[in-house]
């Protein structure tokens, strides 16, 4: 059983101090190995440590954050380190000072598992990774070079954030704010069509050094009660979770009620959350259920349709009633 097709079928949330958990444990072992014949670790044994690339390059660009966050302090009332000068001797001193990276174990140990903790986060939920690295900006302006300097660093699942840089690129936008990128993204998930990678070959690497079960990086769901009929002039019904074999029926030839799109008034969060969540991280079925809803005509026949296709989507789930609170609004 592939672990992808785990993770499409899990009840469950995903677990963060689960994750933190196993990263310590591994990062604790990798680093007693290293050490055991070394005080110190240099750059090119950093880019060699760990055998999931992945991590290796996450370690680099949080070294390389806490370079620019240090030379970011040197100010000074008397001298000019923003002049062009300054600036291009203090880039090639950072350069020289890569090839000179030395750490010991206790520094190297938090650096280690937080890449760890990236690196399942971004194989298992690309969607809330993704949110996570916009999120950062929210409203405020994010500069085009520093998502770029970010997505190369990144290998696994970085289609859709490399397309991004590549489209701010081509409308030679330097600065956008975080939730014009959120906009610019969820149209990228939409041409891309995209689908996480296969978790399979990952658990095997990281297996090699700690034991990694999929399932127990998950944390149970509240106990959810046996549904009850879904009666169309209800405002609110709940479900189980939605199974992956089942897709949105044709479309019906019935008026569209409103003139804009129902998935045009998501977030690009919301639509992280409902594809991983309710649609088990299929974006192409999201998409095509959503286009089904927008075809009905009210409120009470949107709820009528999830209670009849969707017969086992979680009643009590927050991902739930959150996806009814945008019908309603929808259906206004």
């Amino acid at each position: 059983m592939q672990a992808l097709a785990i993770y499409k079928s899990m009840d469950e949330k995903i677990s963060p101090k689960a994750i933190e958990q196993y990263s310590l444990e591994y990062a604790t072992k990798l680093t007693t190995q290293f050490f055991e014949k070394n005080e110190k670790i240099t750059g090119a044994e950093v880019l060699s440590l760990c055998e999931i690339k992945q991590v290796n390059l996450f370690l680099i660009r949080e070294l390389m954050n806490i370079w620019k966050s240090e030379s970011e302090k040197i100010k000074s009332p008397y001298f000019d380190y923003q002049a062009a000068e300054v600036k291009e001797v203090l880039l090639q001193f950072q350069n020289v000072l890569s090839n000179h990276i030395a750490i010991g174990r206790e520094d190297l140990l938090p650096l280690l598992q937080a890449a760890v903790v990236k690196t399942i986060h971004l194989i298992l939920t690309p969607y809330d990774f993704y949110s996570q690295t916009l999120d950062r900006y929210g409203k405020g302006y994010l500069k085009t070079e520093t998502l770029k300097n970010e997505v190369k660093y990144q290998k696994i699942n970085n289609a859709p954030l490399e397309k991004l840089v590549a489209k701010l690129e081509e409308q030679n936008l330097q600065l956008i704010t975080g939730n014009e990128a959120f906009g610019m993204l969820d149209h990228i998930l939409e041409e891309v069509s995209f689908t996480p990678e296969d978790f399979d070959g990952y658990v095997i690497q990281f297996s090699k050094l700690v034991p990694l079960k999929i399932e127990k990086l998950y944390e149970p769901r509240n106990s959810v009660k046996t549904p009850e009929p879904i009666k169309p002039q209800e405002t609110k019904t709940v479900a189980q979770p939605v199974s992956q074999q089942l897709k949105p029926p044709p479309a019906q030839n019935t008026p569209k009620p409103k003139a804009n799109k129902l998935k045009d008034g998501l977030t690009i969060n919301q639509k992280f959350m409902f594809t991983k969540i309710l649609f088990k991280g299929d974006f192409e079925i999201f998409s095509e259920a959503i286009d089904q809803i927008e075809t009905l005509p009210s409120l009470n026949h949107a709820l009528a349709h999830l209670g009849e296709y969707y017969p086992e989507w979680d009643r009590e789930s927050e991902e739930y009633e959150e996806f009814i609170e945008v019908l309603e609004r929808r259906f206004q």
